[in-house]
């Protein structure tokens, strides 16, 4: 069996600028990503949870306000010690608007493509293989998805988790750190990530300093946010305990649970649903594979880079919310790169061996021989950059939300009469509303959803905005019933209807004037 050590291979002359072809992929593709993401905000389908978090602290920062989110009624700090939003309030400064979200978190997605093109010619693959591998990672259906799906900062932490790694390997000290202390403040709970890539780093990539580097900062971040900053500043626990319930209603609890409770563990992870999410996870990179199989190697060294996923996908199998284990949502964009980064190695390996041999068959298909069985078999040939980004292409078509594009068009019969109530908002009074409408009135103070308070309570109100026609599904009844009560309250009066489009705004009191 050939053995390759990665660590070593390419850093003789390696350039880290991407050839043109590279370049241009990236920019049509944030372009793509940037393009998509303000669609569906136009067209009111981006939700208070999460671009409007987001989006109003931003503006609050920018103003030099305390970012303490209506939504959450807490400050910034105390969602997901998500210290790297600060730096994004710099754009609001120029022009205060929820596209700078949109656009740095299409640019961050496309720029992944630029470490993971310098991994895959740094493991020795060809100028073809290394552009499909970049590729690939575009497709990768989560990265679409995630762009689609509002503003989480978490996508400014995947290029710099595959920068993390690449400097690891090229021996660039300050770099890494640099990138892992971006990555650390992008979500809490990569502090997880980051110590399980140490380990990984410290233990099977002999990257001492860089793994002791991931390792204690990891650690020393988990602990410093869990056990000080996340409570400090929302008042509570970490937002995510609830989804663990039945392990405890603390993080230490539920660490020592998962210890003292390996049934109920091994229950979640032997369950159908976890084979299910593992499969889908795997779904897009699993070609990876096939390249050894062809070659008669043994898989399971190259699969290694896959130990800094553990924590993501153990988070993800324990939680009692089904979305987490889904490839529509944010939760499993960390182990991207650790997919990628086995597949790397995968084809490496096989490449290499077929260079000792004879010369790289880089044609569609190959044969496959099984002597045990006698037979020859005519299979793809994963080895051929045009078959990666084929497979690549259809797992996008099959797992992507790109259907999601079309669905957005159905609300246009309430389109411009949206577009028209949101002139109605004429103050920055406070402003309540349902989870799609709430992205556009987040630069104020107090913006709230329709369940966050009671009809009878309006008082921090200035004006209530209403789709009836196209509500939010979980605020579709109380909004009826809501507008029902406004129409008959007289310190309210409807100052704008259109195709349900209902906006409220609060009588201005009169001044009684004694003689």
């Amino acid at each position: 069996m050939l053995q390759i050590d990665l660590r070593n291979v390419g850093f003789k002359n390696m350039t880290l600028f991407p050839p043109p072809v590279v370049s241009r992929i990236i920019i049509v593709a944030a372009l793509i990503f940037f393009l998509c993401s303000s669609l569906r905000h136009a067209l009111f389908y981006s939700t208070g949870f999460d671009l409007g978090i987001y989006d109003q602290v931003t503006y609050l920062i920018s103003q030099g306000e305390s970012p303490i989110s209506s939504f959450l009624g807490y400050h910034h700090l105390g969602n997901h010690a998500a210290w790297a939003v600060y730096p994004l309030g710099l754009f609001y400064l120029i022009y205060p608007n929820v596209h700078w979200l949109l656009l740095a978190q299409a640019i961050c997605l496309a720029l992944g493509a630029w470490p993971t093109w310098c991994l895959a010619k740094q493991a020795g693959l060809n100028q073809g293989q290394a552009v499909a591998i970049a590729i690939s990672y575009l497709f990768y259906p989560v990265v679409f998805n995630i762009n689609l799906f509002d503003f989480h900062p978490e996508v400014m932490a995947l290029p710099a988790i595959l920068a993390a790694i690449l400097a690891a390997r090229l021996q660039r000290i300050f770099w890494f750190c640099l990138a892992i202390i971006w990555v650390l403040g992008c979500k809490a709970v990569l502090s997880l990530t980051v110590v399980f890539m140490g380990v990984w780093l410290l233990t099977f990539e002999r990257r001492k300093f860089c793994g002791l580097v991931a390792f204690c900062l990891g650690i020393f971040w988990f602990v410093l946010v869990t056990q000080g900053i996340i409570p400090f500043f929302s008042g509570e626990e970490v937002a995510g305990v609830g989804r663990y319930s039945y392990l405890g209603d603390s993080v230490v609890g539920i660490m020592i649970n998962i210890l003292l409770q390996p049934g109920v563990v091994l229950g979640k992870i032997l369950s159908f649903e976890t084979i299910k999410y593992i499969c889908l996870l795997f779904l897009p990179v699993i070609w990876g594979i096939f390249p050894l199989l062809q070659t008669n190697q043994v898989i399971l060294p190259h699969l290694i880079p896959l130990i800094p996923t553990i924590p993501t996908i153990i988070l993800n199998v324990l939680s009692e919310v089904s979305f987490q284990r889904s490839l529509n949502y944010q939760y499993s964009l960390p182990a991207i790169a650790f997919l990628l980064l086995a597949v790397i190695s995968c084809l490496a390996a096989a490449s290499k061996t077929e260079e000792n041999n004879i010369s790289l068959d880089l044609s569609w298909k190959r044969e496959l021989e099984i002597p045990k069985f006698n037979l020859r078999l005519s299979v793809p040939n994963f080895q051929a950059p045009k078959m990666i980004v084929l497979w690549s292409v259809l797992m996008f078509l099959l797992l992507g939300n790109v259907a999601d594009l079309f669905l957005y068009w159905q609300s246009l019969d309430t389109w411009q009469a949206t577009k028209n109530a949101i002139t109605y908002v004429k103050t920055e009074g406070g402003v309540l509303t349902d989870n799609r409408l709430a992205p556009h009135f987040t630069h104020r103070s107090t913006v709230k959803l329709l369940n966050q308070t009671e009809p009878d309570n309006l008082d921090e109100f200035d004006y209530v905005v209403l789709n009836l026609r196209h509500p939010w599904p979980d605020t579709e009844e109380a909004g009826i019933i809501l507008s029902q009560n406004l129409q008959n309250n007289q310190e309210w009066e409807l100052s704008y209807q259109e195709n349900d489009v209902l906006v409220f705004g609060r009588r201005k009191k009169e001044l009684r004037i004694d003689n």
